[in-house]
């Protein structure tokens, strides 16, 4: 079972210095998954909100891409709602062509976390960029193999913006994967909102956090169905 190993405060190693609000301090955790070990750290003080918090969906999340044995090698993969990167960094790590997105102003922090834990080696294969859902969608290609999102279900009034990006992202032939911790308002996203665009199951389930991780594809319409000559 894979488990923190440590929690510290962190000096971040002099990385961003320029960058980094002097009220700012860093925290450093420790995990482990799929045989790597990642030190993920978080700017707290930096104005990040909830970007700056290891969600417990990012852990669940990771211990179900080690657990099904997932292997992304060759594969497009766009994280929603990075925050920390935790799981991206893991995605890209599993060799996945990796995009972290989420407001412009978590880009120092989730760059600190992938120039800490992505060898140079492969550092070609994980980027930053800035979205905000519902917008700014025509700077990127629609065609992902997979889009991550942990606890993105969090504000009923984001849900328009939220199926609108799942709804770019989410072509024929991605898989979208979330983890979502299951509060009240959840029902609504999960139940009615996305079934009307997507098939959506169930694919694992923690009873100690209850919270549940979904596997969502589109749903063929006839529009998408090309005539064979």
């Amino acid at each position: 079972m894979t488990t923190i190993k440590r929690e510290e405060e962190s000096t971040g190693d002099g990385q961003n210095k320029e960058s980094v609000n002097p009220d700012t301090f860093i925290m450093e955790n420790a995990y482990e998954f799929c045989g790597y070990h990642l030190r993920i750290t978080r700017f707290i003080n930096a104005d990040l909100g909830y970007s700056s918090y290891v969600w417990d969906s990012a852990i669940f999340l990771c211990k179900y891409f080690e657990k099904e044995n997932i292997n992304f090698t060759g594969k497009k993969v766009i994280e929603l709602g990075s925050g920390t990167g935790m799981v991206g960094i893991l995605a890209a790590l599993l060799g996945g062509d990796v995009t972290l997105t989420d407001k412009p102003k978590v880009r120092t922090q989730l760059e600190n976390n992938v120039g800490i834990n992505i060898p140079s080696v492969c550092s070609h294969r994980i980027r930053f960029r800035p979205l905000i859902w519902g917008e700014d969608l025509d700077n990127f290609s629609p065609i992902y193999d997979f889009v991550l999102g942990t606890d993105i279900v969090y504000s009923s009034a984001a849900y328009p913006a939220l199926v609108k990006t799942l709804r770019y992202f989410g072509q024929l032939g991605t898989t979208i994967i979330m983890c979502s911790e299951l509060r009240e308002v959840h029902g609504a996203f999960h139940n009615d909102l996305i079934t009307q665009y997507f098939h959506s199951q169930i694919v694992a389930h923690s009873e100690d956090n209850d919270m549940n991780v979904y596997k969502i594809t589109k749903i063929e319409s006839l529009g998408d169905t090309k005539c064979k000559q």
